[in-house]
């Protein structure tokens, strides 16, 4: 399985109230920022099977994005395991009920996303990775179960997705 994990696009200012800070949105140019970047995965002719995401506005945005400009057909999931609190054991479980030769964007926040991709990578979380706001990795996935384990391909802040497209 591939595995490529993107972080939501800039985000209105944050709110102390958890109940109202998962409806914060895209910013225009964060909105702009993430049409770029899944402008670049077009040019990549990465092939998205599934695109899953944090049930948070910012999230959910940004994966219709990128799901619009890739003119998938499939619906986007929202998966609670993908929140900022969500549980990685219950993800790497769900993820390998797929296809184990899918290609898979899960969408989310940091530093969830920097701990998954540290966990897939090294067996912990303490490795320091920097997932900039819609900024991506790619993670081959050896195995989701009983232990994940997989192999970072790439890492790429925004900037550089956009010079690739």
């Amino acid at each position: 399985m591939e595995l490529i994990i993107l972080r939501h696009g800039e985000a209105g200012t944050r709110v102390p109230l958890p109940d109202r800070d998962s409806e914060r949105a895209l910013t225009v140019a964060g909105k702009r920022e993430v049409e770029e970047v899944a402008a670049s995965l077009r040019a990549l002719k990465l092939e998205i099977d599934h695109i899953i995401t944090s049930p948070l506005a910012r999230s959910l945005e940004t994966a219709r994005v990128v799901a619009k400009e890739l003119n998938m057909s499939k619906e986007v999931e929202a998966w609670d395991e993908l929140k900022p609190e969500g549980d990685r054991s219950a993800l790497y479980e769900r993820l390998s009920k797929l296809k184990q030769e899918s290609s898979v964007l899960v969408v989310g926040h940091e530093p969830y996303l920097s701990f998954l991709i540290s966990d897939l990578i090294s067996g912990n979380t303490r490795s320091r990775i920097v997932l900039k706001k819609a900024g991506m990795a790619k993670v081959a996935i050896n195995s989701l179960t009983p232990k994940a384990s997989g192999e970072l391909r790439w890492l790429l802040t925004p900037r550089q997705l956009k010079k690739l497209s």
